[in-house]
């Protein structure tokens, strides 16, 4: 038996869940159930392979469970890009081995067309639109930075635009950084909407179970996962609940739970919308990785994400979010001097599951065990395509892209506690710091 001991409870002021279209949600489970499949985790991972199995199993029940309501969770959280492009942080280009960067291509072109598809098939809700990404830098090494992924693009032979301080305004309304890469491939789109849309079209075979925290584990010839109210046992077990895979007894010493912040702001007025300018609806990410994070929304907010701190049990922590709402305050008004009455109306926290490789697990992870873990950042492409190979690994198909992803090493273990903390702390602190003005 195992024991779970790190259970999901995620920080109230989500603006992505609050602003998305409210849903009724499934009931938790109660009692004793018994099915072919379960899967753990409604997020990217845990939908897409609950929708697979359930595809290529039509006459199997496919339990899916959830331990807050879907899309309040972790991917709820995220900025909301889908993003198309390679980015290895490793590597001098960004791009590193052209094969790999190939085939991470089109992993994340096909986890892209998989949740298109879907959207447009259900119409779901979600204000996705293929907007692009602007990767903006305010400093001279955040240039060499994108001039070095520019290397990388040409060597992938993917298209980018590079635009000036002075033509930045008419894109983002500020002219704050000076200079930005603009590639035309990410969507951008709602994180909570999604979710939620793509829980609320799954094949009839699918059981949801919303706020059910799984509590104990008993893994044999069937795996029961026992909770507060019952059990649920199935031949079957898929792992898709990330970081939290560790405490479920898989990987440990893998995955670091690192969480990020953001703040949303109240919906802008017409005569600050005009104040602004720019495009009606952009993203943008940091040249340098512990940058700010930045979005105009559907609904004409302005997101902020940046700072991060690392919470080995997967929970927020309150305090940290008090503290980096000032960071977000100081960051939006560096970029929006012409917005000065703008408040925030909703801050929140999110975390991601990263490997100090940037790798993630796919496969088999004991018998009757299977798991795609440790999104790296990557949740909604990558997340999205990883649960729809494994649905269909396990049902025994193979492609080149499940053989890519097989051979995969997973990521690498990771130093016992107290070193662990002490190490992610200052490197979490050490790049906040030299980030400077991107932040």
């Amino acid at each position: 038996m195992t024991k779970v001991t790190a259970l999901p409870a995620d920080d109230q002021d989500c603006g992505w869940y609050h602003t998305s279209q409210p849903r009724k949600i499934k009931p938790s489970h109660s009692g004793k159930s018994v099915a072919r499949w379960a899967v753990l985790g409604a997020g990217y991972v845990g939908l897409a392979a609950a929708r697979q199995l359930a595809v290529n199993y039509p006459n199997d029940e496919v339990i899916l469970i959830e331990a807050q309501d879907v899309g309040f969770g972790t991917a709820g959280r995220n900025a909301g890009f889908a993003i198309d492009l390679p980015h290895d942080i490793g590597a001098e280009d960004y791009i590193g081995d052209i094969e790999i960067a190939k085939t991470t291509l089109k992993l994340n072109l096909l986890g892209q067309s998989i949740l298109r598809t879907l959207v447009e098939t259900h119409a779901i809700d979600c204000h996705m639109r293929a907007s692009g990404k602007y990767q903006a830098a305010v400093e001279n090494r955040g240039i060499a930075v994108l001039e070095a992924y520019q290397r990388g693009l040409d060597k992938l032979g993917q298209n980018y635009e590079v635009i000036r301080r002075k033509d930045l305004p008419d894109h983002i309304g500020t002219s704050f950084y000076q200079q930005a890469l603009f590639t035309p491939g990410t969507v951008l789109l709602q994180p909570s909407a999604l979710v939620k849309g793509l829980a609320d079209s799954l094949p009839a075979n699918v059981t949801l179970y919303e706020n059910t925290a799984i509590t104990e584990v008993e893994y044999g010839s069937k795996v029961v996962l026992k909770h507060a109210n019952g059990q649920i046992t199935a031949d079957t077990l898929i792992l898709a609940n990330n970081a939290f895979g560790q405490h479920f007894g898989f990987l440990k010493q893998t995955m670091l739970p690192i969480f990020l912040y953001a703040s949303l702001s109240r919906p802008l007025t017409e005569a600050e919308q005009a104040q602004l300018g720019g495009k009606e609806f952009w993203g943008l990410i940091p040249a340098d990785t512990y940058g700010s994070t930045v979005r105009r929304t559907h609904d004409n907010r302005i997101l902020v994400r940046n700072s991060f701190s690392f919470n080995p049990n997967g929970r927020p922590k309150p305090h940290c979010l008090e503290r980096f709402i000032h960071r977000h305050r100081k960051s939006f008004d560096n970029r929006f001097p012409m917005l000065p009455n703008v408040d925030f109306e909703y801050s929140w926290s999110g975390s991601l599951a990263m490997s100090q490789n940037h790798k993630g697990f796919f496969g088999q992870l004991a018998p009757n065990v299977y798991g795609a873990l440790c999104c790296n950042g990557l949740g909604i492409t990558r997340g999205t395509v990883t649960g729809t190979l494994l649905a269909d690994y396990i049902a025994g198909k193979r492609s080149d892209l499940i053989d890519f992803l097989l051979s995969t090493s997973g990521p690498n273990r990771v130093p016992p506690q107290p070193f662990l903390s002490i190490g992610v702390n200052a490197t979490l602190w050490w790049g906040q710091m030299k980030a400077g003005k991107e932040n």
